[in-house]
């Protein structure tokens, strides 16, 4: 099943990377005349466009691109002289300890609550999880990361500057795993742990609150379907307790739903990452590929966007992976 999977989603990358290559190449802006400077002569223009290799044709480019990425380069940025694969290593620690915190954060609560509010048809958890999950759908995620600063940062005075993974007062702990609250557990130093956390604090509850609102009501739903269903009847009159009936029987059986959605949630975080690192100077790769963009330099945005199309596929083959071990009937019909 995993070869079968990995196979039908190598034309979906192929597809990417032609798409990236077309756009980036459709992008207004000339990057060589914006390297060269506003001072610089058309003969310096055409110099630098020659050694960047945009004189070439777009079939020769192209065909230049498959070579290096065969290679396993993702070409070098023309803002930063430094190889992109190299930097979106280094960068890619940040997002994902952002991205999986926001995503530990939102389940702990959506999946509870939604349980709840199944459990107690109108009651005030059922109106609160409403609440909840139209506030997650209408705000958008950079308006909520504002707002959070404003009031937590700016009028109470309780969260640090929203100035990246560290504040200034201390320094990244040893780099074992790139997350900086696993490396610090390792090393011992708890004040770059407390330091860490409360960085991380309000960009990861940005993101939470926008992935907990789908989570939530799907959980919800599927909890509503399967305790009204003809099996927790039988249970209900064959005497066994309301936990087990809620947790061992319907939770099971509605818990597939809520896992389509946390890949479909994951996903969408991947792509909201860009505008939270933005909001709070995260220095992950959603940040490096927004200012390689603004800067028009092509290797970095394809390697950004090439990046993410491979996360997704593994994130969908994850996904697959979790329907077998969750019902034993996807496997077999597989």
């Amino acid at each position: 099943m995993v070869l079968r999977r990995l196979a039908t989603a190598l034309p979906s990358i192929a597809g990417v990377i032609v798409v990236t290559f077309l756009l980036t190449r459709a992008l207004p802006g000339d990057p060589a005349a914006y390297f060269a400077g506003v001072a610089a002569t058309q003969q310096a223009i055409e110099e630098i466009r020659h050694l960047m290799g945009f004189d070439r044709s777009l079939l020769v480019q192209f065909f230049d691109y498959l070579r290096q990425l065969a290679r396993g380069d993702l070409g070098t940025s023309i803002s930063t002289g430094q190889p992109v694969a190299q930097e979106l290593l280094t960068r890619l620690p940040a997002s994902a300890e952002l991205t999986f915190s926001a995503l530990f954060l939102a389940l702990t609560i959506a999946v509870p609550l939604g349980v709840a509010a199944a459990r107690r048809p109108g009651s005030w958890v059922d109106h609160a999880c409403r609440i909840v999950t139209t506030a997650g759908v209408s705000l958008p995620v950079f308006f909520t990361g504002l707002l959070l600063v404003y009031l937590l940062y700016y009028l109470a005075g309780w969260a640090p500057a929203p100035l990246g993974r560290l504040d200034v007062f201390n320094s990244p702990p040893t780099n074992w795993t790139g997350f900086y609250l696993i490396d610090s557990l390792i090393a011992g130093d708890l004040a770059a742990f407390h330091a860490t956390a409360a960085q991380l604090a309000l960009p990861a509850a940005t993101m939470a609150i926008f992935a907990l609102a789908p989570l939530a009501r799907i959980t919800r739903g599927s909890m509503l379907a399967a305790l009204g269903s003809d099996f927790v009847r039988t249970a209900r009159a064959n005497g066994l307790s309301r936990r087990r009936i809620v947790y061992v029987y319907a939770f099971r059986n509605a818990v597939l739903p809520v896992i389509t959605t946390l890949g479909m949630v994951f996903s969408f975080m991947l792509g909201a990452n860009v505008l939270v690192e933005k909001v709070f100077a995260w220095p992950g790769i959603g940040s490096y590929a927004i200012e390689a963009l603004i800067a028009s330099d092509y290797a970095p945005v394809q390697g950004f966007v090439l990046t993410m199309a491979l996360l997704y596929v593994l994130l969908n083959l994850l996904i697959d992976l979790l329907y077998g071990l969750v019902d034993p009937r996807v496997r077999i019909a597989a």
